[in-house]
């Protein structure tokens, strides 16, 4: 697992429980920018789920640290109903204030060094379909539509895979 990872000034390392505030509410900054309605289950007690996702054995929950404040996050795991060498990324935000200051990027590449330590093969993730800045984002980072999952009529996420060692 990553402890600490320092790219410049700023520094990626594992989440701790005490940091889950500070997640979920970087998690709802993010999401509140693409679903112009209000995110889904606006009222869950989202401090709550992010402290069990963070103290989870079986997840990763990275954050980007700048100068003591979480201007990033990712969470990932293999889900027990996923082939073994795939990881799911469930969330991936930067602060919408940090966004094109290249922390995502660097996130990505911590994300994707952690995935080749543990074995995966292949990422994937869902995307709001009408977050197109994530999407540009992802394809850059070599994300392309998983082929297995084309979209069907009214999905309002697409899915995406990424290939963790290059293949």
């Amino acid at each position: 697992m990553i402890d600490n990872s320092v790219r410049g000034r700023l520094v990626i390392r594992t989440a701790v429980p005490a940091e889950a505030e500070a997640v979920a509410g970087l998690m709802v900054r993010a999401r509140s920018t693409y679903y112009p309605d209000g995110i889904p289950e606006a009222d869950a007690d989202w401090t709550t789920r992010w402290r069990q996702a963070i103290e989870n054995p079986d997840a990763h929950v990275l954050c980007a640290v700048d100068q003591g404040r979480i201007v990033g996050m990712a969470s990932f795991r293999t889900p027990p109903d996923s082939a073994a060498d795939t990881v799911v990324l469930f969330q991936f935000h930067v602060d919408p204030d940090r966004w094109r200051s290249g922390i995502g990027t660097a996130l990505h590449t911590a994300c994707a060094e952690q995935w080749r330590t543990d074995g995966k093969r292949t990422a994937v993730l869902e995307v709001h379909a009408g977050n197109h800045r994530a999407q540009r984002f992802y394809t850059r980072q070599g994300w392309i539509p998983d082929p297995e999952h084309p979209p069907a009529e009214g999905d309002h996420h697409l899915r995406l895979r990424y290939a963790v060692t290059g293949e």
